[in-house]
């Protein structure tokens, strides 16, 4: 592409975009008409250019000129609680439930884990000598050790909000990280993993798993499904990487990158709940049924609101991504 020559060849059509944008008054109806069609071809030049022949100046230029174009196509818009409403009702759910055949096989496999590698410990004294001094696992161990005390070392308030935000930058990290072909989160996971089989085994060679299942099963349930979603959406935008389907792997990675950030979001909330369950409710003095019963139906519910809600939304189009209308422009086919 001659550069000198498409500018010349346009320069006009641009400053007439931009005259028009500059306009005081209310554009009437042929001038809108007008607007909008310089608008499309101005962002088809802006690719052609940043394609074929990109210069710094002239691309700069035409962006701002094409994002003040689409702003005034569009409209200025702001957040709203419909719009809070919708993610919670649609958006999230629906993100999530199209995720499902990643995270929960994700969640399967990864249980599997835990419990092999809590058998593995708990079988073999060998290895739990690998972990700690005889003392040391003692001490985690024996009524009011460590495993017990620690849902109560802290004020329940200020427990609950350092769980949170652990949980919460966990999954962040799971749903950032997978683009990475998925490895970051492969080790993640591992590491959770590895933290729940001691736990198991440890409580299982002193014979006393039940009390174990009873501390961390109320928690435990709703916020390692919140990470299982997040490791499973990680592995699944790493996946796209590599195959992107019938998408462009940019656009596949734009969809699926602002599905994951929505869902972020929407997971924080959901671990806001299990650190409240794991604050308030795991050290509470309530029978261990009745902790149990909790953390269950907080599950329930959670899986509930997936395949209910969020069943129905896919169903009916919804993918999680923003509205059509906040997406980045694509290119338009106006020459």
């Amino acid at each position: 592409m001659d550069l000198d020559v498409f500018v010349s060849a346009h320069r006009a059509e641009w400053d007439r975009l931009d005259a028009l944008l500059r306009r005081q008054r209310r554009l009437d109806g042929a001038e809108i008409d007008e607007l909008v069609t310089l608008y499309q071809r101005t962002a088809t030049h802006l690719s052609l250019i940043q394609s074929s022949a990109p210069d710094p100046q002239l691309t700069g230029r035409l962006s701002q000129l094409v994002a003040r174009a689409r702003s005034a196509v569009t409209g200025n818009r702001r957040a709203s609680w419909r719009d809070v409403t919708r993610f919670l009702t649609h958006g999230f759910p629906a993100a999530v439930y199209r995720s499902r055949h990643w995270w929960v096989p994700t969640a399967l496999l990864s249980t599997l884990v835990a419990v092999l590698l809590g058998w593995w410990i708990g079988t073999h004294p060998e290895v739990q000598a690998g972990i700690a001094a005889p003392e040391a696992l003692r001490e985690m161990t024996r009524p009011g050790g460590q495993y017990e005390t620690y849902y109560s070392s802290h004020p329940a308030a200020s427990f609950a909000a350092q769980v949170w935000t652990n949980n919460a930058q966990a999954a962040a990290m799971c749903l950032v990280l997978g683009i990475f072909l998925g490895l970051p989160v492969l080790w993640i996971l591992l590491l959770n993993m590895l933290n729940l089989g001691v736990g198991i085994g440890l409580m299982t060679s002193a014979g006393r798993l039940d009390v174990f299942l009873g501390l961390i099963l109320p928690h435990g349930l709703l916020e390692l499904t919140a990470v299982f979603v997040a490791a499973g959406t990680g592995l699944r935008l790493g996946w796209t990487v590599i195959d992107p389907g019938p998408r462009t792997r940019r656009s596949a990675l734009a969809e699926e990158g602002r599905a994951a950030l929505g869902m972020a979001i929407g997971l924080a909330l959901v671990l806001f709940v299990s650190g409240a369950i794991e604050g308030f409710v795991t050290p509470s003095g309530l029978p261990t049924w009745a902790r149990i019963s909790i953390g269950v139906l907080a599950e329930l519910g959670f899986l509930a609101y997936v395949y209910v809600l969020g069943g129905r939304a896919a169903r009916a189009g919804d993918t999680g991504d923003v509205e059509e209308h906040e997406r980045s422009a694509t290119v338009p086919t106006a020459a």
